[in-house]
């Protein structure tokens, strides 16, 4: 892997602490990395910085955006300089030659829509089962933290709702069910529904959501608009909601706040409750990744 990676040039483009322990794990293997926003302390120092993104990605092989992703229109803005500028990575897209791989956590329809147009490699890394599946556990203990914080009585005996039961959904409800919570899954499918009854939740179709009002906590995994105001009048006040799902979430955060709900859109955890462990994620997933497209594009030029 190191051979493949060796003198490599890689562009990295905004960060928080999960891409800058990528950073130095890169740097370790001999990468030629080129940083946008990232702190020029540590080994840092042996990476070549930029101001300018578009000056960073020339004559890059690979262009890793954060797990963070952008927000609706394109633009990075994590970062961990000096700097309070985002990234406008819609504007860098046009620069990367065809096939280029470009990782980002998630990426939102503008990037997904240019990456298409470009031909690049697009790699959503929250996607990659691998990464999911470890990222679910600090993302099940950061949502259970800021439940905590928001309530006054232990998750222990709690009435708790889980809405979805994905790679994050499964793993807050096993941690929830653990902690001594009485935890009700709701999900669209007979097959999300039996695996709830294996966990000791209990199952509730998601289309008869409202049958069911009485849930002290609720935790949402569904990207989709699964409380609607419709639903949120129903709840106690009193009643916490925890959205972990990715942006727009599936909350009417509006309504919430006008019924005098606590509704919290809890994005990234991972990175930041665990930045150690999420960072140790990309580390153990990322560097093979990359080592496998190199190794692909460098085969390809052989063939021709």
């Amino acid at each position: 892997m190191t051979s493949q990676l060796a003198e490599q040039p890689i562009a990295m483009l905004g960060c928080d602490a999960r891409e800058v322990g990528l950073a130095e794990a890169l740097l370790d293997l001999g990468a030629d990395l080129h940083l946008v926003g990232f702190p020029q302390d540590g080994s840092l120092k042996r990476a070549l910085h930029f101001g300018d993104p578009e000056a960073a990605v020339l004559g890059t092989k690979a262009v890793i955006a954060p797990m963070s992703n952008t927000d609706d229109t394109g633009w990075i803005r994590a970062r961990m300089d000096l700097q309070e500028t985002a990234i406008n990575l819609a504007e860098v897209i046009p620069l990367m030659p065809c096939q280029t791989p470009l990782l980002i956590g998630v990426a939102k329809p503008v990037i997904r829509g240019l990456a298409t147009q470009y031909r690049l490699r697009l790699i959503e890394m929250a996607e990659i089962n691998e990464i999911a599946i470890l990222n679910s556990i600090p993302t099940a203990e950061g949502a259970i933290y800021v439940a905590m914080e928001h309530t006054k009585m232990t998750i222990h005996g709690a009435r708790i709702l889980v809405l979805g039961l994905g790679r994050c959904g499964t793993t807050l409800a096993q941690s929830l069910v653990a902690l001594g919570a009485h935890v009700t899954v709701a999900a669209r499918s007979s097959e999300d529904l039996a695996r709830a009854v294996a966990q000791h939740c209990q199952p509730l179709a998601l289309g008869s959501l409202k049958s069911r009002t009485d849930f002290e906590i609720l935790f949402n995994t569904i990207p989709a608009m699964v409380l609607p105001r419709s639903y949120l009048r129903l709840l106690d006040p009193d009643t916490v909601i925890i959205d972990i799902a990715a942006g727009p979430g599936g909350t009417d955060f509006s309504a919430a706040q006008e019924l005098g709900i606590c509704a919290i859109h809890a994005l990234s955890l991972p990175g930041k409750v665990a930045p150690k462990t999420a960072a140790d994620i990309l580390i153990q997933t990322i560097p093979h990744l990359l080592a496998g497209l190199l190794g692909e594009e460098h085969y390809d030029d052989y063939e021709r």
